[in-house]
């Protein structure tokens, strides 16, 4: 099938970011041209340098000493304790023998650290879960500074690992790179289930050990989380900017189709190399068109709220400055195709045998949602990559995606949506500016307004619950949560206690400037307000009881106070003191020192917004 026309706002926004752009991208595709200019490194190290590379590869030695073929590099972020990087143990020896096998040779150039936020929700860690995004930017091109390598295999899944090996990949972007996932556990409960768990435990009608079998009967096994937050989303991602061979996204771990896709991306890797004629460099996979095609994806999945920090960043990090505005707009175009938890009840694994990512693309490349001739790391354009992988007896083999949806509660066709509007909503007020994923939110909850109750913490939110002081109708507004405070926690751990007060017939609602997870839930949230209190924003201007209005239909978030009393009040900065030492928080100082808007990708590495 042909692809439609584009779509007047993809062309538009593309057109708006293309020119806003120009001038970074220019330097950075000359950076990356030099360097491609420059020949394989490898080539040019002196003897001693190229003896250190090689003398542990035992029988890849005269392969690298001959410095003549391709060699790739493994960035990976293996660690037994994450369920969905656990499967990434034996990939380098898959993909050794793969390259062996095609003529090259692999190695594991370094590896980044992988922390979940599954388990430092609440936790005093979870201050590091942003910056570590960071932090795996910076290791990636450690591990890719040896000058060594001919194209690069990025091993990860989870919430910041993707986008920081991204970011990080992308000052290598002269080299191929294409991404390596692990694919998601078998399906637990179901998602119900646990939040219904979840809801009883934080009203004191579940007992711990109930919350226990509900939590290990969800996460019980090696592979991602199933549900569609951040890591899940960031599989999504991959594959509408083309870094994935297609459909690698949701086959299980552990087994033939899911090792036959790894060693395929070792030798597509192989072929896409500077050393023929098949050249596909990061540099140019990662355009415009790409970025765009990600901020649809995302709204058309209703995806995880952080990726309006981390796409913000990647884009950067390849030259493109994008903001809320191009988001905004583009989600206002795209309808929304899928409903999976925390949206609805389905999990990926639903999702992938409901049509999955290739049913998406091409219902999307149908409705001209999608450039279609961006540089895929498999050869071909967006049409392609909708095709999903089989094997046929044990060759690799792809099909075309299903025409129709085979559980039209879990996915549905471009002219059926769930819903005309995309899953991302960008707010503005007197307030500032904040995103909400309105997809997750009943119609009826998207707009409230009513008064503000100040909590400059989650625990104290949660310990006013307990104390039973929060009755009556409010919008809880937790501030200093931001980049700059704190690294910009993930609030979820709030999530069961305003789902369970909204269940009870409340209306409420929360506004902070820090994060709320991928697994953004059933409460109207706006999030990640900036400018954040510790800059001196609105929200620390707000007193207990102004009356805030929060209107995610309108786009809309303000304070309800007499004009000439907000303008005269000062702000009340947060109190920043008691959030700089432990667990490795007075290790990453600097960031919070250097760390830019949450708009700006809140990232530490180009330096402040300025």
């Amino acid at each position: 099938m042909s692809t439609a026309a584009l779509h007047p706002a993809v062309e538009r926004v593309t057109a708006r970011i293309a020119e806003r752009s120009r001038p970074t991208r220019t330097g950075y595709l000359a950076r990356m041209d030099a360097a491609r200019a420059q020949g394989p490194y490898r080539y040019k190290l002196s003897c001693g340098n190229l003896a250190h590379a090689f003398a542990a590869s035992g029988e890849d030695k005269p392969t690298l000493r001959g410095g003549r073929s391709g060699n790739i590099g493994i960035v990976t972020a293996y660690n037994d304790m994450l369920s969905a990087h656990q499967p990434l143990e034996q990939y380098p020896t898959l993909i050794r023998m793969a390259a062996r096998n095609a003529g090259g040779s692999a190695q594991v150039a370094g590896g980044v650290p992988a922390m979940c936020d599954g388990v430092t929700q609440g936790r005093d860690g979870m201050e590091l879960s942003l910056f570590s995004r960071d932090v795996i930017a910076m290791a990636t091109a450690v591990s890719l500074s040896h000058d060594a390598f001919d194209a690069v295999l990025c091993l990860g899944v989870c919430d910041k690992i993707v986008p920081g090996l991204l970011i990080g990949a992308l000052s290598f972007g002269h080299l191929p790179v294409i991404f390596v996932p692990a694919g998601p556990m078998p399906s637990g409960i179901s998602n119900k289930q646990k939040a219904e768990v979840r809801q009883r435990y934080a009203l004191g009608q579940a007992t711990q050990d109930e919350l226990m079998d509900a939590e290990a009967a969800s996460y019980h096994s090696p592979g991602t989380c199933t549900f569609y937050g951040t890591a899940n989303s960031n599989q999504m991602l991959m594959e509408v900017m083309g870094l994935h061979l297609p459909g690698t996204a949701f086959v299980p771990p552990n087994t033939p189709l899911r090792d036959a896709l790894t060693v395929a991306a070792a030798e597509q890797a192989l072929r896409i190399t500077a050393l023929g004629d098949a050249y596909r460099p990061l540099a140019h996979t990662i355009d415009e068109k790409a970025i765009v095609n990600a901020m649809v994806g995302l709204a058309a999945t209703g995806g995880s709220t952080n990726h309006t920090l981390h796409l913000v960043a990647v884009a950067r990090a390849a030259g493109i400055v994008i903001d809320w505005n191009d988001l905004d707009e583009l989600s206002k175009a795209t309808p929304l195709l899928a409903r999976v938890y925390p949206n609805g009840s389905a999990d990926v694994n639903h999702f992938e045998a409901a049509g999955g990512m290739g049913f998406v693309i091409s219902q999307l490349l149908n409705a001209g949602l999608l450039h279609e001739d961006i540089l895929c790391v498999h050869g071909g354009g967006m049409r392609q990559q909708a095709q999903q992988p089989y094997l046929d007896d044990l060759t690799l083999r792809w099909r075309d995606p299903p025409a129709q949806s085979r559980d039209a509660d879990i996915v549905r066709p471009i002219e059926a949506p769930f819903d005309s509007e995309g899953g991302l909503r960008c707010l503005q007020g007197n307030l500032g500016r904040a995103v909400v994923k309105i997809s997750a939110v009943a119609p009826q909850y998207r707009r409230h307004e009513a008064p503000a109750r100040i909590f400059e913490s989650q625990d104290a939110l949660l310990a006013a619950f307990k104390a039973g002081k929060l009755e009556g109708d409010f919008i809880a507004v937790v501030r200093g949560q931001g980049p700059r405070a704190n690294g910009m926690p993930e609030l979820h751990k709030l999530t069961p206690t305003l789902a369970a007060l909204q269940d009870r017939g409340q209306r409420v609602a929360l506004l902070t400037d820090g994060r709320m997870s991928g697994a953004s839930g059933k409460v109207l949230a706006a999030i990640h307000v900036t400018p954040e209190a510790a800059d001196g924003g609105a929200l620390a201007k707000l007193r207990e009881g102004d009356t805030i209005r929060i209107d995610a239909e309108a786009g809309a978030m303000d304070a309800l106070v007499d004009a000439a009393e907000w303008n005269a009040r000062e702000a009340a900065l947060p109190d920043l003191s008691g959030n700089q030492f432990g667990t490795g928080r007075e290790l990453l100082g600097m960031m919070r020192g250097s760390v830019g808007s949450a708009e700006h990708g809140a990232c530490s590495l180009f330096g402040n917004d300025a």
